[in-house]
């Protein structure tokens, strides 16, 4: 069994460690620094961080401010509040002018579990694609966040890392690439392809060792990136599989299956399936018994495999 983590985890971690890297590294938080580990930098460069308490207009114009003064800034808050509540600001003061504000915002997706569907975000990626020039990251495990957040912060310019509450597997070893920008082939298979993101990765994998106990061989791709998307390996596998699944944490509208939908829509037509939240709210519950309920399970992806098979 692999070791698990959870992504929010591993953001922390590797803030710390960037801090000591990048002194111009700046870390802001909207009075939620426990829960989205931004407290472990706080910790350790208590001058370079800044709470800005329950105030998230407040906090990413703060934040646009200091990078449009030469700073790097990673901002955190809950999925929901930063993407919902602060759009108008992200797109304004960050989006518009290009600032060098990394938003990280965490409990992303049905797996916030208890806090129920108004703490429950389905609409983060679709909103924050829409943004002319945001970068779009969904990480699937610890050590891609870690890898990934490392060329986040070296990079110039806005992007949007969504991050988990609950502990996922980890799937790649320190030794893996994980590039910005570029999908990761992380199983062959010639019959159908499985396009995941976040944590539905894992779902993917165990619905491929799954599919293949019947005679159907899965190629999985881990689409970390969502803005800029890879498109050549989608292009690619829909050419060489001839059917695609997607599997996101995300409404099917906006998400990972309307960016797979769009390139291959234009490029190399096949016949597509999504699994995801089917437009409708969550609720509370158990996170793993919400996926289920949701529809975003290994179970789900299996099916919607042998629909398009």
């Amino acid at each position: 069994m692999a070791d698990k983590r959870a992504t929010r985890e591993a953001y922390g971690k590797v803030l710390a460690e960037l801090g000591t890297e990048f002194p111009n590294l700046v870390v802001m938080d909207a009075d939620l620094s426990g829960s989205t580990k931004t407290s472990v930098f706080a910790k350790a460069f208590p001058e370079r961080f800044f709470n800005m308490g329950i105030a998230e207009q407040n906090l990413y114009g703060t934040a646009a401010g200091l990078a449009l003064s030469g700073k790097t800034v990673c901002a955190s808050t809950f999925a929901m509040f930063a993407s919902g509540r602060a759009f108008e600001i992200i797109r304004n003061s960050i989006g518009y002018t290009v600032a060098n504000v990394k938003v990280c915002a965490t409990h992303a997706g049905i797996t916030v579990g208890e806090d129920g569907a108004s703490h429950q975000t389905f609409e983060d990626i679709a909103l924050m694609r829409t943004i002319p020039g945001m970068t779009v990251v969904n990480p699937c495990d610890g050590v891609s966040t870690e890898k990934l957040m490392r060329q986040v912060v070296e990079m110039q310019g806005p992007c949007y890392v969504r991050l988990g509450r609950a502990s996922v597997p980890e799937f790649y070893r320190e030794s893996d690439e994980v590039v910005l920008g570029k999908g990761n082939l992380l199983r062959e298979g010639r019959d159908v392809t499985i396009i995941a993101t976040g944590i539905m990765v894992s779902d993917a994998m165990e619905a491929a060792a799954e599919l293949a106990e019947q005679g159907i061989e899965a190629r999985v791709i881990d689409i970390h990136t969502i803005k800029p998307l890879d498109e050549d390996i989608i292009v690619k596998a829909a050419e060489e599989t001839g059917k695609i699944v997607t599997a996101e944490e995300h409404s099917i509208i906006g998400g990972l299956g309307s960016a797979v939908a769009e390139v291959i829509s234009r490029r190399c037509p096949v016949h597509i399936e999504m699994v995801g939240q089917m437009d409708t709210f969550g609720e509370s519950g158990i996170p793993g018994e919400l996926k289920e309920k949701y529809g975003m399970t290994k179970g789900a992806i299996v099916a919607a495999v042998k629909k398009v098979y």
